[in-house]
């Protein structure tokens, strides 16, 4: 078995060293690491080309072309059956490789294979809080009904492998996405194959990268969103009630922001009419129904809130 770990790289000068040696230091030793660089201006490039090992080579893009477009990329290069992911700014725990081979090995037959992840904030790391029922060690799970619980990605972009000919089959990443093209991703197969989990923390999603570097924290355009690229399941919200609860609960939980926007309220609204709220909860069900006037004040009051709170905690840890 041999993996090829796919690495789109974009001005992550800080953090790109550590993503790239942990992927060193597997425990597992058959796989290639292609870092596209994706027009990066910080120097990221070089920082990766001091660490040396065969079993490195970076691809350069002649545009900036986006995340999507970079990881495609990676895998029309690629040469192994079956292909990971990684950040620049995450990681890996040294064993995620030898225990993603031995999971394909027991479950053959998946499109899609996944771990547990850590969350890294402030420095600490906690097993992120995904669907998964007390107990559970490793099998099939249902991808929908899992995230639906939560609302907490059961799989991400650093902590999954996809054999080759089922990313080939898929079409790969949508490009032009700057949020959730993974997710789109995995919809597309977890619909059709197999998922298969790890109940296991083996990677680590960081938090702790400053927010210049990361893609959440700013509306996206709607086109650009995923949940306004959503056409090709339209028929799976009358007939998959799995995945109509989690796409309800994807809404309800981000598009607020969007309703209180001017630039895209009316965009939030005509996807809010495709919510079956007899399936919320009754306090999302309340919210929703309070005047726009009203959740704009709730919406100052909270980043009120939580700029004193970060003045509070930078001011104690700056004691």
């Amino acid at each position: 078995m041999r993996f090829s770990v796919i690495m789109p790289l974009y001005n992550k000068a800080p953090y790109v060293r550590k993503a790239v040696e942990s992927v060193v230091d597997q425990t597992f030793a058959d796989w290639e690491l292609i870092v596209v660089d994706d027009c990066s201006t910080d120097g990221s490039a070089a920082i990766v080309e001091q660490i040396v090992d065969p079993r490195i080579r970076i691809v350069r893009l002649e545009e900036n072309g986006g995340v999507g477009a970079a990881r495609n990329r990676g895998v029309a290069e690629s040469t192994a059956p079956f292909v990971c992911f990684l950040d620049a700014d995450d990681w890996w725990e040294p064993t995620f490789l030898e225990e993603m081979a031995a999971l394909i090995e027991r479950h053959p037959d998946a499109g899609i294979y996944g771990t547990g992840y850590y969350i890294v904030k402030n420095g600490k790391k906690r097993v992120a809080p995904i669907g998964i029922d007390e107990g559970f060690t490793e099998g099939e799970i249902n991808y929908c009904q899992v995230y639906a619980k939560t609302l907490c990605m059961p799989l991400t972009s650093i902590s999954v492998c996809i054999p080759r000919r089922v990313f080939d089959e898929a079409g790969g990443f949508p490009v032009g996405i700057t949020l959730g093209e993974d997710f789109l991703l995995w919809l597309r197969i977890a619909l059709k194959h197999k998922t298969v989990l790890l109940n296991k923390p083996l990677s680590n999603y960081n938090q702790d990268v400053d927010i210049t570097f990361r893609g959440t924290h700013h509306l996206h355009p709607p086109e650009k969103h995923m949940l306004w690229r959503l056409g090709e399941y339209e028929s799976f919200e009358k007939t998959n009630a799995d995945y109509k609860q989690m796409i309800d609960n994807l809404r309800t939980y981000s598009l607020m922001n969007y309703l209180l926007d001017k630039r895209y309220s009316n965009a939030a609204r005509a996807e809010l009419a495709n919510v079956n709220w007899s399936r919320q909860p009754a306090s999302v069900r309340r919210l929703y129904h309070l005047p726009v006037w009203m959740l704009r004040l709730r919406q100052y009051i909270l980043l009120v809130g939580s700029s004193i709170k970060q003045r509070i905690k930078t001011n104690h840890d700056g004691r």
